[in-house]
């Protein structure tokens, strides 16, 4: 892994908008507010130009303009960390301008970003072994104190932790009650039961790879996907494979997993995290998550821990791509303790 520099106090973090541009509510009045709370926590913000973008249907600007937002925060701001404010659905397009061969000899900065982030956090892991923070997006900052996965991954990106745990509670989605209320209070009313495969507590060991699946899926077999190289270059650590899935059903979810099974991606794997996706409860000719999974994932005879902390509801473990990690679960809990930070 490439050599890690941690936040301070009194650091420059750029924000970018690689995919969605916060133009709409809830995210526009969090992003106003989170700004003001990290400026007054002590951190220096840089705003990229496309934050509060909306020229494209589904991203902030045209594939072009939003990468050369990202190469400006990367390789031309002396910020220690650059950081996304938003995922989306076709932040895949920007990837031809991205500049990976400057990115490459630059020297290291944090990128930070979740879901439809997974495009960067998953491709510089696995071209550059540069560890990523697939976490929170900038605009969860706007709620004070900080706290669970905000915490969490700010903690991550100041080293001021190596560990993380999951959260004992979650809620479900409720966009149309936070268009309206954009700082409405969380409702962590949803138990946290995990799902262990086989029915018993897991320990292991390995460096942690993943991220939001449909977005791994689309990259699969593009130039892109250099994830083939990256598990031989660390198959003598094992991975340990971290997936939520957001618009997948059941079933689109269980023929996502077999492509990459069969693309070889689970060759030197050692377990996998699951977290809840979106289509959690849903069934479709009497399958479900559960059943999708464990058809796939089953066969590899490897620890499975499902419904985990990880995903589109909140809260959302953040979890650093490309780190050697010990993963382990005892009641009803998931912890995770970096090795190399």
């Amino acid at each position: 892994m490439r050599e890690i520099k941690f936040l301070s106090k009194g650091d420059k973090i750029s924000l970018v908008a690689p995919s969605f541009g916060c133009v709409i509510e809830p995210y526009k009045t969090r992003l106003e507010i989170a700004i003001k709370n990290m400026e007054k926590d002590g951190y220096v913000i840089e705003q990229g130009d496309n934050i509060y973008l909306a020229k494209c249907k589904t991203r902030s600007n045209s594939p072009r303009q939003c990468a050369l937002e990202f190469n400006k925060a990367y390789l031309e701001s002396d910020s220690k960390v650059v950081w996304s404010v938003g995922g989306g659905e076709t932040m895949c397009e920007i990837l031809p301008f991205i500049d990976f061969k400057r990115i490459k000899k630059a020297p290291f900065k944090w990128f930070i970003g979740f879901s439809d982030n997974t495009n960067l956090t998953y491709t510089l892991t696995t071209h550059f072994d540069m560890p990523t923070i697939y976490g929170s997006n900038f605009p969860a900052f706007a709620y004070k104190p900080y706290e669970y996965c905000e915490k969490d991954v700010l903690d991550l990106v100041s080293g001021k932790t190596k560990s993380t745990c999951g959260y004992p509670t979650w809620e479900r989605y409720k966009d149309e009650e936070l268009a309206k209320e954009p700082l409405a209070p969380k409702n962590l009313s949803e138990a946290k039961i995990l799902k262990l495969f086989p029915n018993k507590d897991v320990e292991i060991q390995g460096r942690l790879l993943g991220g939001c699946l449909d977005c791994i899926l689309n990259l699969c077999g593009t130039k892109y996907d250099k994830t083939l190289e990256y598990i031989e270059r660390h198959k003598k650590e094992g991975i340990i494979f971290f997936l939520e899935a957001c618009d997948l059903n059941p079933l689109s979810l269980e023929r996502g997993l077999y492509q990459l099974r069969e693309a070889s991606y689970f060759k030197y794997c050692k377990g996998f995290i699951i977290g809840r996706p979106l289509c959690y409860k849903q069934r479709l000719f009497g399958v479900n998550h559960y059943n999708a999974i464990k058809e796939i994932l089953g066969k590899l005879h490897l620890p499975i821990i499902m419904d985990a902390d990880l995903g589109h509801f909140y809260p959302s473990m953040p979890i650093v791509n490309g780190a050697l990690a010990k993963v382990k679960t005892e009641n009803n809990n998931i912890h995770i303790d970096y090795l190399d930070l």
